[in-house]
């Protein structure tokens, strides 16, 4: 629990002019308060991601919805809180990332979890998880990039990003800048080498899925120092799964937002931890942010944090799929302290 930490965690169909009138309300707090909105009517976002231009406006970029042939989907926002998914003239709905390069296996549900940031020289990088051509039960990370926010997006080189195979592969990266240091930050997918149960890692020995920071140069693709470890799982209670990390910093505080649990059946959690130094070591808070029953969310999370570190994208079970949802977190004053 967060403790003389005053911040706001507005969720958007709720969303006040003023300051909540409640005393140094913790997140966990104002998470049971409020309710989010469904973003885009009918629309399965998972696993999505959020960008704001520099013109003001909105995009996020998700995993392909079930039975979908394209690899990634976007929708656009003038605000942040009216959502359209993107078309192309002819209605039909816009591929992000219309081509991947040969180390991605082919047929359905290859491509997951794409995270798109804008680098220095104003090129936009789009990261994404993907089955492996050469091990097709385990996927690794791709990067893409484009010139402009909806791409296309081009494949970046002819060999994935990360893909550590022996150690069951690598998805959900996400970027993160301190200052003028870029970093990606990901998941180790051990529970796709596990031995069985929920997310095929809830029966022991669970092997470990950490989440790794891997340093990088300002183009947000070469490796630029050693990648350090800043979470795993903590065995049975998080069901052998860690996941879907996103940073963000809060004065001198680095949160750690990620999902633990298996996302299929209703255990899945939108979860953070804490630290004083980007490279740890990150205290869990006492309890999740948002878990099943929590304003009638089913298995919340997979959430990114826009660059800002107020505006907040996260997905949940709806209508036998997953939808976007959106949030605002307003940091008021105070300090964390867990």
């Amino acid at each position: 629990m967060l403790n003389n930490f005053g911040v706001c965690l507005l969720f958007l169909a709720t969303c006040l002019a003023s300051p909540i009138p409640w005393p140094e309300p913790s997140l966990n707090d104002i998470a049971a308060l409020s309710l989010a909105r469904r973003s885009v009517e009918g629309g399965g976002l998972a696993y999505p991601s959020v960008i704001q231009t520099s013109d003001g406006k909105w995009y996020a970029f998700a995993t392909r919805t079930i039975g979908s042939a394209i690899h990634i989907q976007a929708a656009q926002s003038s605000d942040f809180e009216t959502w359209t998914l993107v078309v192309n003239a002819d209605g039909s709905q816009y591929d992000a990332l219309p081509d991947v390069p040969a180390w991605v296996a082919t047929g359905p549900s290859t491509t997951w979890a794409p995270d798109v940031v804008q680098v220095a020289d104003g090129t936009f990088v789009m990261y994404y998880s993907a089955l492996a051509a050469s091990s097709p039960t385990h996927h690794c990370i791709g990067v893409a990039t484009a010139s402009n926010v909806l791409g296309p997006y081009t494949p970046v080189g002819g060999e994935a990003m990360f893909c550590p195979l022996d150690q069951g592969g690598a998805i959900d990266a996400s970027d993160f800048v301190d200052n003028v240091q870029r970093y990606v930050v990901y998941k180790v997918d051990g529970n796709s080498i596990g031995h069985g149960g929920a997310c095929n890692n809830a029966v022991a020995p669970f092997v470990s899925t950490p989440i790794i920071l891997q340093p990088v140069a300002a183009d947000g693709i070469t490796f630029n120092g050693a990648a350090t470890t800043l979470l795993d799982n903590a065995g049975a209670s998080d069901q052998g799964v860690v996941e879907a990390p996103a940073l963000t910093k809060s004065g001198s505080t680095y949160i750690l937002f990620f999902s633990s649990n298996c996302f299929a059946d209703g255990h899945y959690t939108l979860s953070y931890a804490t630290s004083t130094s980007v490279t740890g070591p990150y205290a869990r808070a006492a309890k999740p942010l948002l878990q099943t029953g929590d304003n009638g969310f089913d298995s919340p999370g997979g959430a990114d944090v826009a660059i800002d570190g107020q505006h907040v994208v996260f997905h949940a079970a709806y209508n036998g799929g997953r939808a976007m949802y959106q949030a605002v977190i307003n940091v008021v004053g105070g300090a964390f302290s867990v």
